[in-house]
Parts: structure tokens; sequence; C-alpha cells
């Protein structure tokens, strides 16, 4: 449960005498933002289910409130659970400063995982100055770094973050996109039409949302075998809302669904014949995991991480911002959607499950514990 205060601590119920480990994040789930951080939940109830003992530690807030507020969760969590055994920071920010401390003060070993998408060129924020020598210093003294993607920690290197331990970790798909759905609260796909789907949090900087529209309005001229359904919400909903209507697509051919729960986001996986995404840069998108999951073929741009997360067994992908190609994959896919084996892409996806992921990270901890790393 977490505690809905401006800063929260995570309480679980685990096994007496269980390693403990401690959360520091960037971001997490609150009352006001339930999405906010929800893989860096998912990553703490995979090792959960191993066994381990979780706490995490979060706040909002900067400066010097950040320091009395981490202070202060610290002091509670010292007299009620002890001295963790390992701390695992959630995006290299300032909660670095306080793991580095407690590596000093106590011995705490601590790692990195790393989500954000500042360091890759398209996206690029990394700052210089002192505050990158902090964070450089920060990395430099984890014992492992773990980017969600090959393409991410070359960014990081470019950076000039420097570590002796690399290796890559995914993030978690809940359990029911990995299970047949038997009763549906959401339309069924028609026999005659394929049905393309796209859910976004409509962020048409990185999503590029409205490349998608442009390109499906052309295949649109060309043929009516199918539809596009777009899940969710966000920033820019309304916008590119908007933008589609001055497209003037064929009636029942386009539709919006707005904010949708993760259950009906694996019942639209379900039934929809493939996902389409644009992004003009990404990490490794969740979402993609839980097209894996489900066993639904993927039209993409090769956008960051992505390449390394589809290959041509389970889907084409295109280069960013090239809508021509985009119109022609979706057009390949539509055709060829026989060739696309559901079982042998759910295989792929095993690897995004709390499983799986839980023990890769259990197996990193005790490596550490075990002073397996120099």
């Amino acid at each position: 449960m977490v505690v809905p205060t401006r800063y929260s601590m995570e309480l679980v119920q685990t096994t007496k005498n269980a390693m403990k480990v401690l959360y520091l994040s960037a971001w997490y789930p609150t009352h006001r933002d339930a999405m906010a951080g929800l893989f860096v939940q998912k990553h703490a109830q995979a090792v959960e289910q191993q066994g381990v003992d979780v706490r995490v530690i979060y706040s909002e807030t900067t400066g010097i409130q950040w320091c009395k507020e981490i202070l202060q969760q610290w002091k509670l969590l010292k007299r009620e659970w002890g001295i963790p055994d390992l701390v695992q920071m959630n995006v290299l920010d300032k909660n670095g400063l306080f793991a580095l401390w407690l590596r000093l003060r106590f011995r705490i070993p601590y790692i990195i995982i790393e989500h954000w998408s500042g360091y890759l060129p398209e996206n690029f924020s990394f700052r210089g100055g002192w505050h990158g020598y902090v964070m450089r210093t920060i990395a430099k003294h984890a014992k492992c770094i773990l980017p969600v993607s090959h393409q991410l920690e070359k960014a990081m290197k470019q950076c000039r973050i420097r570590n002796e331990h690399w290796q890559r970790i995914h993030n978690v798909v809940d359990d029911f996109f990995f299970l047949p759905i038997t009763s549906f609260t959401i339309p069924l796909k028609s026999p005659t039409k394929f049905r393309l789907l796209h859910v976004s949090c409509f962020d048409e900087k990185a999503k590029n949302i409205q490349g998608i529209l442009r390109a499906v309005r052309k295949l649109s001229d060309q043929r009516k075998d199918f539809e596009l359904v777009i899940v969710g919400t966000g920033i820019d909903f309304e916008i590119d809302k908007a933008y589609a209507e001055t497209l003037n697509f064929p009636q029942c051919t386009l539709f919006f669904t707005g904010e949708q729960t993760p259950y009906e986001v694996a019942q639209w996986m379900q039934q929809s014949d493939a996902f389409v995404m644009f992004s003009r840069y990404e990490n490794a998108p969740v979402v993609l995991s839980e097209c894996l999951a489900v066993g639904l073929p993927i039209v993409s741009s090769n956008a960051g991480g992505i390449p390394e997360m589809i290959s041509s067994a389970e889907g084409i992908l295109v280069p960013s911002e090239d809508e021509e190609a985009l119109r022609k994959a979706i057009s390949q896919m539509i055709d060829h959607r026989a060739d696309y084996v559901k079982e042998s892409i759910q295989l792929t996806g095993k690897k995004y499950s709390y499983q799986c992921v839980g023990a890769a990270l259990l197996h990193l901890y005790q490596t550490i514990l075990d002073q397996s790393f120099d």
C-alpha cells in the first residue's frame, strides 16, 4: 500500500529475514497520478514475488524540502525496518546523493536502473557543468547500471557516464496480458475489417501521432478493409483529435476511445490485428512489451531501443518520420497478417513477465551482496 502523501513509503508483508532492498525513485504512482513511475512499482512487485522485502522512498519536492522529506522518511524507515541490504535507484537524479551518502555512511551498495530519454540525441536534456559532474560521480560509484535498452546505454556513455558493470533490464508487463480474455467490455473487431491499434499518452513531440494519422489517411484512399483505433489520452489529445477531423477520414475508419484501464488496453490488443507506433524517440516502450505478451504483431518506427525488441518475426520497422514507408508497411501487414504467428510472438514476450524480470533482478542483487562484483 502506498501512503498517499507528498512523499511515499511502500509497506509490504514479506518473509522474516528476507533480503531488504530500498527503492529510491524519481517517479512513483500517487493518488494524483497513478501512472507516474508505474514501471518502478512493477519492478518492486516483481522482486517482492521473489521474496525480497522492498520499501520505496519517494518525494515530489525539490531543494531543501526534498532533503527534509527524504531524511524524515529515512529516519522512520531505519527505526521500523532497519538498514537495507541494497539500494536501487530508479533514474540517475538527485536521489543519487542520498544513495551515495548511504554507501559512505553504512556501506550499502546501490544500483541504478535508467529509463530517462533525456540522454537520447532526439530529446537531449542532460546537463553538464557541476550537475553533470555530480551525476557522473554517482554513476561511477554504483555497483551496476541497468538501462532498459542498449541504445540508452550507448547514449549514456556518450554523456561520459562511466561504470564497470552494465546490464540491460526489462520493464514488467501485467500478468493479464499473457492470459486469454473470454469476456470483453469493448467493441469486438469486425470479421471483415482489419483492426489497427495505437495506444498512446498523446505526447506529440515523442509519439508523432499526426504522422500516423496522415499515413493512415492516405492508405484509406487506396483500401477500405481496415480501421484505426487510438486508445488513451494526454497533453495533446484534443490537438491530435482536432487535427484528425481536418483530414476528413472516411466514415468508420478512425476511432478515438479516450482513456482506458490497463485491463481494457489488454482487451483492445486481443481484439486487434496489429499495433502501430511511429515515435520519434523511445527507450523500451512498455506498450510494445504488452503487444508481445498478447501475441500482437507490430508496425513501428525504428526509434531508440525498439529494434532491440522487435524482429522480423514480430513485425515491421520503418524509418522514423517516413510516412510513406509507414503507409506501405501497414498495407503489407494487412495483406500478410497470417505470416505473424501469435504463439511465437508470445514466446518472445515471456521475458517481460513478473517472474522473469523479478528473477533477473534477484540474481543481480544476490551477485552484488555475494561480492561477486569488484
